[in-house]
């Protein structure tokens, strides 16, 4: 994928995330996650119904790289069976430690593929992501 378009599609995400704004419902399970060298934090919200996942809502106040991350996991993943996000979600942690993975998998999470070159980025990427595998490894 081109540079170019991979900076709009983050810059997007970042101006307009998706499901950002958490809900008041206890059918959802909740995670806090922060960066503890830097300003990142991420609340998710996860909605699971019959191993597939229904809705995540998000907030918090991070960087661009983190909020972008957080907004493209989530129409990554909305809709996906537990197996599926799993399967998504190891790509994605190979992808960013520069291991071998499945890019197809991926859809537009694999704008982050070029994170291994800035490390001091990595965890603003991985913020929400790891959230959502402690998420997984729970449920």
């Amino acid at each position: 994928m081109d540079s170019n378009l991979k900076r709009s599609i983050i810059l997007e995400n970042y101006q307009n995330p998706k499901n950002k704004g958490l809900v008041n419902d206890e059918s959802y399970i909740s995670i806090n996650m922060n960066n503890e060298s830097c300003i990142d934090e991420v609340n998710l919200q996860v909605k699971l119904e019959n191993e597939i996942i229904k809705d995540i809502r998000f907030d918090g106040e991070a960087c661009a790289m983190c909020i972008s991350s957080s907004s493209i996991m989530i129409e990554t993943l909305i809709g996906k069976t537990l197996e599926e996000a799993r399967e998504i979600l190891d790509n994605f942690l190979n992808m960013i430690d520069e291991k071998e993975y499945d890019a197809d998998v991926l859809e537009s999470a694999v704008v982050y593929s070029d994170t291994y070159k800035q490390p001091n980025r990595k965890k603003c990427v991985l913020l929400p992501w790891w959230g959502m595998e402690k998420i997984l490894d729970d449920n």
